[in-house]
């Protein structure tokens, strides 16, 4: 069945980075987009960036433009998140999900947080 294992979350002070790993198995990685969310305390899930499947083009939400970069390895079934100049708002719990014959799936998601 289709699963994902998210790794790479932790605590970081302001201006830190993190990359986020994103494992999948159970499909055809390579012939499906990949998205990351983040879902942050009493708030709604929001997408952060999503990825073609070939991996040529790619979109950010506003929040994190110029800071987060998504990537892909199709070799090994792995999407990154390389995020930047991180900020206390970007606080939150980074899911990676992918929509597979119409049903879209989720990994377990991995804490993320900025502080000082």
């Amino acid at each position: 069945q289709v699963q994902f294992v998210e790794s790479g979350g932790g605590l970081v002070q302001p201006g830190g980075s993190l990359r986020l790993s994103c494992a999948a198995s159970g499909f055809t990685f390579s012939s499906y987009a990949m998205s990351w969310y983040r879902q942050a305390p009493g708030k709604e899930r929001e997408l952060v960036a999503r990825i073609t499947s070939a991996g040529g083009s790619t979109s950010y939400a506003d929040s994190v433009n110029g800071r987060f970069t998504i990537s892909r390895d199709n070799a090994e079934n792995t999407v990154y998140l390389q995020m930047n100049s991180l900020k206390l708002e970007d606080t939150a719990v980074y899911y990676c999900r992918a929509v597979v014959g119409s049903r879209q799936y989720w990994g377990q998601g991995t804490q993320v947080t900025v502080s000082s």
